[in-house]
């Protein structure tokens, strides 16, 4: 798999490529000089799961922000920084543990170099982004529009841009919001180059559109051994994009740890708000760190064969629901109790 072959970069303390566990980012979307809202934020997804944090860098009381932040959080801390290599640096000076930059933008050869410079002195990886929008013109002409081909052309030749100057601590990021172009990207650029790649489909959407297609393509391009870390891009709260992000590896099995929920879409046959008592069990189990599958099922069809193959169920009856628990039943439990059942189970589980 393109993964377990890929050069493996230090950011902080993780370690990204060469095999080791695919590593879910996000991003605040506080302002980073407000640096009490900003830590917060990243607070709360670090207990959600999220193992590496963006900030953007905008302006330099941004850049000098990112000094107190980094003392108060405990994942790698990465600045986005466009246009102004002014910012790289100074977010580098301010204890940054990677850079996103797209050396196109980043003000000239001589800019970049003086921010290569720094990230070689200092040991901090570059994080080399381009997406759909920023193509440049030679290339759509090239390709005759925004192709996968353009994109992983135009992050080639950021690349050796970067490599002539002597650094190669990089990662690579190219995305789209055009799904199976973003896919199509991936698979080719995966044939270039044994730098790490970070995937993700940009401005995928809200929470509800934006879970569908970064599913879908995280899935086709995660399931194909390439991808070192991703992002789930969601029009929302940023703890929404670490639990899609946990989802999608536990699926596809490249992540172990969490309690899977499973529940039956409903039919006529159900007699207990299953739909209600679903959402609050997915709740409920958030937190819990147990490698454990629980059923959430509302009749008596499907419901009892269903739960006895998860580690701990309900069957849902008249008013009431068998609880289960590996594959055997241990009572008969009242409706408004089955949540609080279920809680007392796994609060004891064993």
């Amino acid at each position: 798999m393109h993964r377990e072959k890929t050069k493996v970069i230090q950011v902080g303390d993780r370690l990204m490529g060469g095999g080791n566990p695919i590593l879910i980012q996000s991003m605040t979307n506080t302002k980073p000089k407000d640096v009490q809202a900003t830590v917060a934020q990243i607070l709360e997804l670090e207990r959600a799961g999220c193992e590496i944090i963006r900030c953007t860098v905008p302006d330099m009381e941004a850049a000098l922000a990112l000094g107190e932040i980094k003392k108060q959080i405990h994942i790698p801390l990465v600045a986005d920084i466009h246009f102004d290599y002014k910012m790289a640096i100074a977010a580098m000076e301010n204890g940054a543990d990677k850079i996103r930059i797209n050396p196109g933008n980043i003000g000239g050869t001589e800019n970049l170099k003086a921010v290569v410079d720094v990230a070689a002195a200092r040991g901090i990886p570059i994080r080399i982004g381009v997406n759909s929008g920023s193509m440049e013109k030679h290339l759509i002409e090239k390709y005759k529009g925004v192709t996968a081909q353009g994109l992983v052309e135009s992050a080639m030749d950021k690349v050796h841009m970067v490599e002539d100057m002597g650094y190669d601590r990089l990662v690579i990021s190219i995305k789209s919001s055009d799904v199976m172009m973003c896919v199509k990207a991936h698979e080719l650029i995966a044939g270039m180059t044994d730098y790490p790649l970070h995937v993700g489909i940009t401005e995928a959407g809200t929470v509800h559109s934006g879970n569908i297609k970064s599913a879908i393509g995280l899935a086709l391009i995660l399931n194909q051994g390439i991808g070192d870390t991703i992002r789930v891009s969601l029009t929302g709260d940023p703890v929404e994009e670490i639990k899609s992000a946990r989802l999608i590896l536990r699926t596809l099995g490249l992540r172990k740890g969490g309690i899977e929920v499973v529940s039956c879409p409903t039919c006529g046959r159900t007699r207990i708000d299953l739909i209600g008592l679903a959402s609050k069990v997915e709740k409920l189990t958030e937190d819990y760190p147990l490698d454990i599958k629980v059923a959430v099922m509302g009749c008596a069809v499907n419901g009892p064969g269903e739960a006895r193959e998860a580690d701990l169920g309900v069957a849902g009856g008249q008013d009431s629901g068998l609880l289960f628990k590996k594959g055997e039943i241990l009572r008969k439990v009242p409706e408004e109790q089955l949540l609080n059942a279920l809680k007392e189970e796994l609060d004891n589980w064993k």
